[in-house]
Order: structure tokens, then sequence, then C-alpha cells
């Protein structure tokens, strides 16, 4: 069974698969461009010391995201 959460829930260390995104306009854009896409692999690579930044690695390359955004990407894990 396929349990869907958001990027904020995944643990560090951990990889999920990007099911959705809840973003519209230029920000799902931005999101598109980073490779942030449906059937993408994300790794939790750390949270910032305050808990608002976590470093992700996407296709690749590592991005920073507030936890705003994070709740927005709908994963499932892996």
């Amino acid at each position: 069974m396929l349990i869907l959460k958001t990027l904020t829930d995944i643990p560090v260390k951990n990889t999920a698969t990007v099911e959705d995104l809840l973003f519209n306009g230029n920000l799902r854009e931005r999101m598109l461009a980073l490779g942030v896409t449906r059937g993408a692999s994300i790794k939790v690579v750390r949270k910032g010391p305050k808990g608002n930044l976590t470093i992700y690695n996407i296709r690749g390359t590592k991005i920073a995201l507030r936890s705003e955004e994070s709740n927005l990407i709908i994963v499932s894990d892996n």
C-alpha cells in the first residue's frame, strides 16, 4: 500500500519519491526547473539547526528548501 507524506516528514538520510506538487505559478516552475518532478528521487541530507531549512539531494544536486516549501511536496517512502 502506498502511503503518502510531505517531504518534511521524511527523516534525514532517507529517500522518497515525488508523487505530486501542490505549488502554483512561479514557485511551481522553479521546483520543476530544479528537477522536483513526479517520480524524482529525493534524499534528505541534513536539517538546519533551527529546523526551518533542510538540504536535499535531487538528481545529484543539493538544494535547500524551507519547511513551508517542503510541506507542499507530496512523496512516498522508498
